[in-house]
C-alpha cells in the first residue's frame, strides 16, 4: 500500500439486497425525503410518509409526489407509525434524537436515508466529500474536473440531486461524487471508495449533542472502507491528518503547508499533484476563487482527481475557469467603487471567518441570522481588527454584537469603527450603503442559520443579491 495503511480488516459492506414488498416510513417531506419516496415506490414498497409540518404548508411536496401511491402522516410524527414498519428512513434534516427515531431503535427498526441505500446500491465508483466547510464547492469542482477528463459523471447526494432516483441509468464505467453530510453519515455503514474530510470544526451543535458526537459521525465516511479504498485527508487540519491512523485502505493527503507524498500541495506560487510522479496543475494567481479556504479546495479536488488518474492539464484548465458556486463569496455587483459579496453559506462562526480572511479591502460586514450553539469569541476578535463596520442583524444579533464587544477590550489591533444593530436583512443592507466607502467590500457572510427569516441560505442569500442589485 502507498503512505499509510492500516492492518485492521476490511469491512466493505455487500451490494444492497432488494427492498420489494417491504414497508418503509420516511420521515421529512424535504429534498432527500421526497427523493427517497419516488425511488421506493419504483422499488415495489409500500411507503408512508411522515412530516412534523401540516398539509397545507407541504403543498409544493404533497404535490410533487401526486402521480405515486403513498400514505401520509401529517404535523406529527406518531410513534404508531412504527407498528406495520420494516424500515425507517431519515431525510437529512430529521435529528435522530427525535422520540420515534429513538423508540424504533429500541424495537430493533433498522434505520437509513437516501446515502445509505444509493452507496450500497451503486454499480459506479464513488468519490465522496464531507467536512465542515469546502463540500460543495470542491464536490462542484472535482465534478466538472471528471467531467472534462470524458467521464461519464453524476453530481450530487447532500447538494442538488439527492443521486438515489438515478441508480437505474448509472453504469459500472461512470463515476459519482457525491457530498456527505454528517447528517447523513451518522446513520451510514457504506463509505465510498475514496473518501475526502476536507476539515472538521465545531458546526451543527445545535443538532449534534457534541463535538464528539459531531466527529463521529464525520468519520463514518472512511470507517467501512476496504484495503484497496483511499482516504483523501487535509493535512494542515490537525483532526483530519490525525484521522489517516484510522483509515484502512491508501492515504492521499492535500496540503498548502507541507510537501506531501501522494496528493496534491502548493510549492512556491503553483498547485503541485503526485500520481506516479508529481506534476502541476496551476499557478496559485490562476485559481479564480478568493480566499486560502479556497485553495484548500482545489487541492482536494486535484488529490481526488488523481486517485482516478486524470490527466493534471485537465484539472489545470477547468480551475482557471471555475468561478465558484453560488452563494460562496460570490460577486453580486460593484456600485460607485463598493463591491457587495454574497457568502450567504457561512452558516458558523468559521466560516465568517474565511469569509473575512479571504479579502485586503476595508470591509463593512453583514451578520446574524439564528444561532447554531457554536463559540463566538475567535470570530468575534477577527471581526474587530479586520472589519471597520459591523452590521447586526436577526435573532442572534444580539450575541453577535455581545461576543464583539467583549473582545474589543482586549484586542491587539482594533480597527471596528461602529456596530449597527437592525433587524432585517433588508435593513442590513441599506445600511450597508450608506456607511460603506469607495473600494470598500460588502460582505454579507453571517455565521449563523437563515432559520429565523428564510427557509435556508440560498434564500437567503438571493434576497441579498435582489437587494443589492435594486439599490440606485
Amino acid at each position: 500500500m502507498s503512505d499509510q495503511q492500516s492492518a485492521a480488516p476490511a469491512l466493505h459492506p455487500q451490494r444492497g439486497a432488494s427492498v420489494s414488498g417491504q414497508k418503509f416510513v420516511v420521515l421529512g417531506l424535504a429534498r432527500q425525503g421526497l427523493a427517497l419516496a419516488r425511488w421506493l415506490v419504483e422499488q415495489g414498497t409500500q411507503v408512508t410518509i411522515s412530516d412534523m409540518q401540516p398539509a397545507d404548508q407541504l403543498k409544493d411536496a404533497l404535490e410533487s409526489l401526486r402521480d405515486i401511491e403513498v400514505t401520509y402522516v401529517l404535523g406529527g410524527h406518531p410513534l404508531s407509525l412504527l407498528d406495520d414498519c420494516d424500515v425507517l428512513c431519515l431525510s437529512g434534516g430529521v435529528p435522530i434524537d427525535l422520540p420515534i427515531v429513538i423508540e424504533a431503535q429500541r424495537q430493533g427498526v433498522p434505520l437509513t436515508n437516501d446515502a445509505q441505500l444509493f452507496v450500497e446500491r451503486c454499480p459506479a465508483a464513488i468519490m465522496g466529500i464531507t467536512g465542515s466547510a469546502g463540500k460543495t464547492t470542491t464536490t462542484t469542482l472535482l465534478g466538472e474536473i471528471v467531467r472534462a477528463a470524458g467521464h461519464t459523471t453524476w453530481v450530487g447526494g447532500n447538494i442538488g440531486n439527492p443521486l438515489i432516483g438515478d441508480l437505474a441509468s448509472i453504469q459500472s464505467s461512470d463515476l459519482v461524487v457525491m457530498e456527505l453530510s454528517s447528517f447523513q453519515l451518522e446513520l451510514m455503514t457504506n463509505s465510498p471508495q475514496a473518501a475526502a474530510v476536507l476539515n472538521i470544526t465545531p458546526n451543527h451543535l445545535d443538532r449534534h449533542p457534541s463535538m464528539e458526537a459531531y466527529l463521529a459521525a464525520k468519520q463514518h465516511i472512511l470507517d467501512y472502507q476496504s484495503l484497496n479504498d483511499t482516504a483523501v485527508l487535509g493535512y494542515d487540519d490537525p483532526i483530519t491528518r490525525a484521522m489517516s491512523g484510522m483509515a484502512r485502505g491508501y492515504v492521499r493527503f492535500f496540503s498548502r503547508e507541507k510537501i506531501v507524498g501522494r496528493g496534491a500541495f502548493v510549492k512556491g506560487d503553483r498547485v503541485l499533484v503526485v500520481q506516479n510522479q508529481e506534476s502541476e496543475v496551476c499557478r496559485l494567481e490562476e485559481i479564480q476563487l478568493r480566499g486560502v479556504h479556497n485553495v484548500l479546495n482545489v487541492l482536494a479536488a486535484c488529490a481526488l482527481a488523481a486517485t482516478h488518474e486524470i490527466d493534471p492539464a485537465v484539472m489545470a484548465e477547468v480551475i482557471r475557469n471555475f468561478a465558484g458556486v453560488p452563494h460562496r463569496l460570490q460577486l453580486v455587483r460593484e456600485r460607485n467603487g463598493v463591491r457587495f459579496y454574497d457568502d450567504s453559506i457561512a452558516t458558523a462562526p468559521e466560516r465568517l471567518m474565511a469569509g473575512v480572511q479571504s479579502f485586503d479591502e476595508p470591509l463593512v460586514l453583514l451578520a446574524g441570522g439564528r444561532d447554531k450553539h457554536l463559540p463566538w469569541a475567535a470570530a468575534a476578535r477577527l471581526i474587530v481588527e479586520r472589519v471597520r463596520e459591523l452590521i447586526v442583524f436577526g435573532e442572534m444579533a444580539d450575541l453577535v454584537q455581545g461576543a464583539v464587544e467583549e473582545q474589543g477590550v482586549t484586542a491587539e489591533s482594533n480597527v471596528l469603527e461602529h456596530i449597527h444593530h437592525v433587524r432585517t436583512l433588508d435593513e442590513a443592507v441599506a445600511k450597508s450603503v450608506q456607511v460603506a466607502h469607495f473600494g470598500e467590500v460588502v460582505l454579507l457572510s453571517p455565521g449563523g442559520t437563515s432559520f429565523d427569516a428564510f427557509k435556508d441560505f440560498a434564500e437567503r442569500g438571493d434576497k441579498f443579491q435582489e437587494l443589492v442589485k435594486l439599490v440606485d
